[in-house]
């Protein structure tokens, strides 16, 4: 679940609807009916030309950035990198949505008009995060690696204060742009030619009917979890040496990763849709020691995954965004002799894993729910704190990191340990902490 400004409600039958937030409704149908966009960008967001409002990571390591195709076609990976970096100096600060169309995707997403993917564009096309664009990698080290998995209706630039975190930890992080239509866009080339002119041809988004959401759902959560597994299949060929050419022509050579992956210290993180990506690709990648799961929506998953996911895993939610019928579905995870640990953040909302919270203001950031009770950097720095701790302990890191193991455990005045969702009503219990025995 992603970016729609929606209320998620389950009905009696347990079943998810979703609906829009007649407040987000009316906002959206003033900007497009009154000529005053200057005032509403000026509103809105923060930010002025080029500047970087998205944070940066707090670890000791410069970050790089960078985007690599292994494939021209729809067949191939494509991933943003983020890295731990040699040389800041001349390069500059990533472009946060790099092309016009991801505009258009959200918009079409949002189920609004061509104004609005102009807006969105007017709104967003200078904001920068604090990556340094191609370059070069630290080699001087084996690094840790991180698949991330994003949520509905995003693509893989938009978790940048994530990616951007665990790299200056020292992580090698693959964001990956998925290719199962619940992305508002992603792009392929044609053929050779078109790949070598740069000319993209575009997927958009992918309405489900409502007859066929279930089977549809459970299909592309399948199929993100095998695109997790051929990302992490491509950087652990090109750390081997195998030469792969990079389908975008940038200059960053990707040869510069030969050698740089501690092949046995790799995890999987997703977020909503890309949290459930999470479990299934547990559950049929044994290659990915952990996973942490950041508001997971839980909907696409088949019942037979539960059972086959021996890997420790970390639930790290979201007070605003999680309800019975989802927790329900979390607790199956708990089973005898499996690491399990949920932790809640208190006035949090679904969007404060992702950057679009920071890229509004206070007023506008909570009114369409891309901020919570909560400061926005406050949240994603006790998310990425936990998900370090949980890291160093199932990858066998040796790093400092134990010095947040406090709030895997939910310790702090900011986080609820467990979940704040009474599931008594379901004939459930809420579940608890637990190397396997949650009830």
């Amino acid at each position: 679940m992603h970016l729609k400004g929606l209320r998620s409600k389950v009905n009696k039958t347990g079943e998810i609807a979703t609906v829009r937030s007649r407040d987000n409704e009316g906002i959206i149908e003033e900007i497009e009916s009154k000529a005053w966009v200057s005032k509403i960008r000026a509103l809105l967001t923060d930010s002025s030309s080029g500047h970087t409002i998205i944070p940066r990571g707090n670890g000791s390591y410069s970050v790089g950035c960078t985007d690599l195709m292994s494939d021209y076609t729809t067949k191939g990976s494509f991933l943003r990198l983020y890295y731990p970096s040699q040389d800041d100096n001349g390069y500059n600060d990533t472009t946060w949505i790099p092309d016009k169309e991801y505009f258009f995707g959200l918009s079409k997403f949002l189920g609004k008009k061509d104004f609005m993917a102009k807006f969105l564009k007017l709104l967003f096309e200078s904001v920068k995060t604090p990556a340094k664009w191609n370059s070069p990698l630290k080699t001087s080290e084996k690094y840790p690696l991180i698949v991330f998995s994003h949520g509905l209706g995003a693509f893989r630039t938009l978790y940048s204060a994530i990616g951007n975190d665990l790299a200056s930890h020292g992580f090698i992080v693959a964001a990956v742009e998925h290719r199962d239509g619940s992305a508002s866009a992603t792009y392929y080339f044609k053929n050779q030619s078109a790949a070598n002119q740069g000319k993209q041809s575009w997927l958009y988004y992918k309405a489900i009917k409502q007859d066929e959401m279930a089977a549809q759902l459970n299909k592309q959560v399948r199929q993100r979890a095998k695109e997790c597994s051929q990302a992490l299949s491509l950087i652990l060929d090109i750390d081997h040496g195998k030469p792969v050419e990079n389908a975008l022509n940038l200059k960053f050579d990707v040869k510069q990763l030969k050698d740089s992956v501690d092949r046995d210290k790799v995890a999987i993180i997703g977020h909503s849709f890309g949290g459930a990506t999470v479990i299934q690709a547990l559950s049929e990648d044994q290659r990915f020691r952990c996973g942490i799961a950041l508001d997971a929506w839980m909907e696409p998953l088949g019942d037979e995954v539960y059972s086959r996911i021996p890997q420790p895993l970390f639930l790290i939610n979201s007070e605003k965004f999680q309800f019975p019928y989802n927790i329900r579905k979390m607790k199956k995870l708990y089973l005898p002799g499996r690491e399990r640990k949920m932790i809640t953040i208190r006035g949090a909302v679904h969007h404060n894993f992702d950057d679009f919270t920071f890229a509004t203001n206070k007023v506008i950031g909570k009114v369409l729910t891309l901020k919570g009770d909560i400061d926005s950097n406050v949240a994603i720095s006790l998310s990425n704190k936990a998900s370090l701790a949980f890291l160093q302990k199932h990858l066998g890191l040796q790093k400092d990191f134990d010095q947040w193991d406090s709030l895997i455990e939910g310790e702090d005045e900011h986080l609820i340990p467990g979940t704040n969702v009474n599931t008594t009503n379901f004939n459930s219990v809420t579940p608890r902490n637990s190397t396997g025995t949650g009830k």
